[in-house]
């Protein structure tokens, strides 16, 4: 059974972080782990509260994680301080662990602000350049490159700047276009597009946690980049076209809705 690893925080209404990501994992048969970054109370309407975990006892979890079932793959979601994000790049460069799926989070899907903006720059510094794959949405890409990403070539121009920092896959996701849902992925000069279906349900809370997990998986499992995005998009997409209505506001996924 291969094993997945996820390093984020936990959303005690089941459908975004830790919890959505261990969905993700069991719904492709794998075997799931955690290292919780953060307690956080919230629901369906947004986030209420957020308690940190120490870095010590972040590192304390990853150490008991790699020395005994050392994972396959690491899905990296919520880390909202900087202490905690130095602690997991020293941990992932001393056991060096493969495929690193970073979903750099920042804004929850209700428009909660999960990144404290002292770590911005450790998290552009010191976790990113170690992934495999980072996977902003339009938002967070944004952010991160102070470019205004409005149309698709919008999104190859933020690709192309992002991917001067940065080594790995970029997977720019286009789900807040206004005329596609298509998302863009960037490695090495090479631009792949891949075709967006729009699914109109309300209820995504959790996408991008979802599919950085589901990419995990695949990665896991040993398909290459191409082929672990398209699987992973496709898993994210039956989960939305499930029409699974829980919550007061933007509800989660059926995570179970496996063909």
């Amino acid at each position: 059974m291969k094993k997945v690893l996820s390093i984020a925080g936990s959303d005690c209404s089941g459908g975004a972080g830790i919890q959505a990501d261990l969905k993700t994992i069991a719904a492709h048969k794998m075997y799931g782990m955690t290292a919780i970054t953060a307690l956080t109370a919230q629901n369906t309407t947004g986030v209420y509260g957020v308690k940190e975990a120490t870095p010590e006892f972040v590192g304390l979890q990853l150490d008991c994680i790699m020395q005994d079932i050392f994972p396959d793959s690491v899905k990296i979601g919520m880390v909202s301080s900087a202490t905690i994000i130095e602690m997991i790049a020293e941990k992932l460069k001393q056991y060096k662990p493969q495929n690193i799926v970073v979903d750099p989070v920042m804004i929850s899907t209700s428009g909660s602000r999960l990144l404290n903006n002292d770590a911005m720059d450790a998290l552009m510094t010191k976790l990113l350049p170690l992934a495999t794959i980072i996977t902003p949405n339009i938002p967070e890409a944004e952010c991160i490159t102070n470019l205004s990403i409005k149309t698709k070539q919008d999104m190859q121009e933020a690709a192309e700047k992002l991917s001067e920092q940065y080594e790995g896959y970029i997977l720019l996701k286009g789900g807040h276009l206004e005329h596609s849902a298509d998302d863009l992925l960037y490695h090495q000069g090479v631009a792949t597009w891949f075709s967006g279906m729009r699914i109109h349900n309300p209820n995504t809370h959790g996408t991008g946690c979802t599919l950085s997990s589901a990419i995990a998986c695949q990665l896991a499992a040993g398909h290459d980049m191409k082929e672990s995005i398209l699987l992973a998009k496709q898993y994210l997409t039956d989960a939305l076209k499930a029409q699974l209505d829980l919550g007061k506001g933007s509800g989660p996924l059926n995570h179970c809705s496996v063909n």
